[in-house]
């Protein structure tokens, strides 16, 4: 199969500026670098403040000292970062391709209020609170909401079109949040529990769920970028992405199922966080233009970047405590979010 170029825009009009695009290989220079510095800074900055030849010497000189443990105990923190950022920014640019919707977001599809309802079915049902079987419940809600709201929308007399994606991912989201709303009001003990996990954190981070998730993670993001450049075409319409030679349902179910898996691990591992999957596509469109095959990898890239520096954001706002980073999220990715779309160039597909 031919991959689809780019989808090409039309020429500016006569006395208009066009803004120059980062060539691709600077973009991935300049992504690597911030999420390289960002991991940097997660691993220096908390609680107690550790220089950074510390956190040099805490992996290639170990001496047992104070800021070398400090260090240490916060690294599954910071991987938990990378991959979560990571996940949530591919994902947020495989559903803004694939529903040709510049305002998608990986909770679309019901991805976000499936993993919570099933994470509040494990807690009231079973007396789940174990980090680990929540990250079970979460994982399997998001697979399920998805293969319900994507079965909704493929039985529609118009097929899986973006705008019954939409339509059916909003009646799941519905639905989900009405069950969850209406456990919490009559069980306490769940909602005491839950409403720590619904805020979005990555205080819980550990070596074992990121060993039980990761390969989820792995396959997700290998399907994320295979299915990029047929987005591509699909940005151009149905019609002429078969003109093209693209198997429509074929690479929307593609795109589906990496949206599942990088996701719903992620939201198992960290909690439903905000605005990652929503404004980092848009920054790196912003970047480099509208060639999916660059914006799906270096979306990764800036979602780990944007989450790990939220993170350490909370993490000195509060000290000596922590403000968990969906809240973070929220607060810095919503202006953030307003200023791209008002260039106009920022959200085009």
């Amino acid at each position: 199969m031919t991959l689809a170029p780019a989808p090409t825009t039309s020429a500016p009009r006569s006395g208009t500026r066009t803004r120059a695009r980062l060539a691709p290989a600077w973009a991935i220079v300049a992504c690597a670098a911030a999420a390289a510095a960002a991991a940097a800074l997660s691993l220096a900055l908390g609680a107690r403040i550790v220089p950074i030849d510390a956190v040099w010497n805490a992996f290639f000189q170990p001496d047992g000292s104070t800021d070398q443990a400090a260090v240490l105990s916060r690294v599954p923190t910071t991987l938990t970062g990378l991959l979560v950022g990571a996940a949530l920014g591919m994902g947020g640019a495989l559903m803004q391709g694939m529903a040709r919707n510049p305002l998608a977001d990986p909770g679309l599809l019901g991805v976000n209020a499936g993993a919570s309802l099933f994470v509040v079915l494990g807690m009231t049902l079973l007396g789940w609170q174990a980090p680990l079987a929540i990250v079970w419940c979460a994982l399997a809600g998001a697979a399920v909401a998805v293969v319900i709201g994507y079965g909704a929308a493929a039985a529609s007399p118009g097929g899986a079109t973006p705008v019954t994606l939409a339509l059916a991912g909003a009646a799941v989201t519905a639905i989900a949040t009405a069950v969850i709303t209406g456990i919490l009001i009559v069980d306490e003990s769940t909602l005491e529990s839950f409403r720590f996990w619904q805020v979005g954190s990555l205080t819980a981070a550990s070596f074992s769920s990121l060993a039980q998730l990761g390969g989820f993670l792995a396959l997700g993001a290998v399907l994320a970028v295979a299915c990029a450049g047929r987005l591509n075409a699909l940005a151009l319409g149905d019609d002429v992405a078969r003109g093209l030679g693209v198997r429509v349902g074929a690479a929307r179910i593609t795109a589906v199922v990496a949206v599942v898996l990088l996701c719903g691990a992620a939201t198992a591992l960290a909690g439903p966080i905000a605005f990652v999957g929503l404004a980092v596509p848009h920054a790196v469109r912003f970047l480099v233009g509208a060639d999916y095959r660059w914006i799906v990898p270096l979306s990764a890239a800036g979602g780990a970047t944007f989450l790990l520096v939220c993170d350490v954001i909370g993490r000195l706002l509060a000290r000596p405590g922590v403000l968990e980073v969906g809240i973070v999220t929220g607060l810095i990715g919503a202006p953030i979010f307003i200023v791209l779309l008002r260039r106009r160039k920022a959200v085009g597909l």
